[in-house]
């Protein structure tokens, strides 16, 4: 697999952070492109996959089994190209970058899937850890991924996902440096949003899951972590593209690792109460 380079992301405007959902995926659908942790603040991000409908049961089973790192957000109609969660948006035109799988094989990253839409494709979308992040920061929580400009380092592990039917993989997990007195308030405030993804899977030695070099994420950009800081590890919505590669289903369209859908929802709206 190729991995990313040790490079800076643009992010995708100084002034994403106070957009509207409708604006982000205005822009969006106009071809702005770029990782969207901190577009629209306080709406709820969410990871997307498109299959087959002869493959959408094995897929709502494999997500059923696996809900930290796919947690159901939505699921379409086949060949709908709409959501509950976004009055207006098309999930055809309104992400940032899609990526286009045949065979398992990764054969395009377009900016507007719409010529590749069909109508069999049953849509899921799934929960993004990008949602928390407001909780984190709230809580004082440093977010070196935005701070540093960068997409989120996002790693395949050495975990295996249950598999379902079909489908089979490992998990993929997200990772955020947290300095050790940050640490309490990181598990407590990620694990009072479960529709998106919940608390850590791992905190500590990233070799407990099978990660060699947190310098060489598999998805993402590598960031800086600060001597001290503890690797905190988040199941994430690109699980199901590493079951794509490795189950090798004829098609599949989902989003761009770290350019997400912005969905109309607030993130209080996926927050459990009576639990502080």
């Amino acid at each position: 697999m190729e991995r990313t380079e040790d490079r800076p992301v643009i992010t995708v405007d100084a002034h994403a952070h106070a957009w509207s959902p409708q604006t982000a995926r205005a822009r969006f659908r106009a071809g702005l492109t770029g990782p969207t942790a901190g577009v629209a603040a306080g709406h709820t991000q969410a990871n997307l996959i498109a299959v087959p409908a002869d493959w959408a049961y094995d897929m709502l089973l494999f997500c059923q089994r696996n809900p930290k790192p796919c947690p159901v957000l939505d699921v379409t109609d086949a060949g709908a190209s709409t959501t509950v969660l976004a009055e207006g948006a098309d999930l055809r035109t309104d992400l940032p970058r899609y990526r286009v799988w045949q065979d398992g094989e990764l054969v395009d990253e377009p900016t507007d899937a719409r010529a590749y839409w069909r109508d069999d494709l049953v849509s899921f979308l799934l929960g993004c850890s990008f949602t928390f992040e407001w909780a984190l920061a709230r809580a004082g929580v440093p977010i070196r991924h935005v701070e540093q400009g960068r997409n989120v380092p996002m790693y395949v592990t050495g975990r295996e996902c249950r598999a379902a039917g079909r489908l089979r993989g490992p998990m993929v997990v997200s990772m955020r440096p947290v300095p050790p007195e940050h640490l309490r308030a990181a598990i407590r405030e990620s694990s009072l949003l479960p529709a998106v993804h919940g608390g850590p899977v791992h905190c500590g030695d990233p070799a407990a899951l099978g990660i060699e070099d947190l310098g060489r994420p598999d998805f993402g950009d590598p960031v800086t972590v600060a001597d001290g800081e503890i690797p905190v590890f988040w199941a994430c919505g690109v699980t199901p593209q590493a079951a794509v590669t490795a189950s090798r289903p004829p098609f599949a369209i989902t989003h761009a690792p770290g350019q997400m859908f912005l969905t109309d929802a607030r993130d209080e709206q996926y927050r459990l109460v009576g639990v502080d």
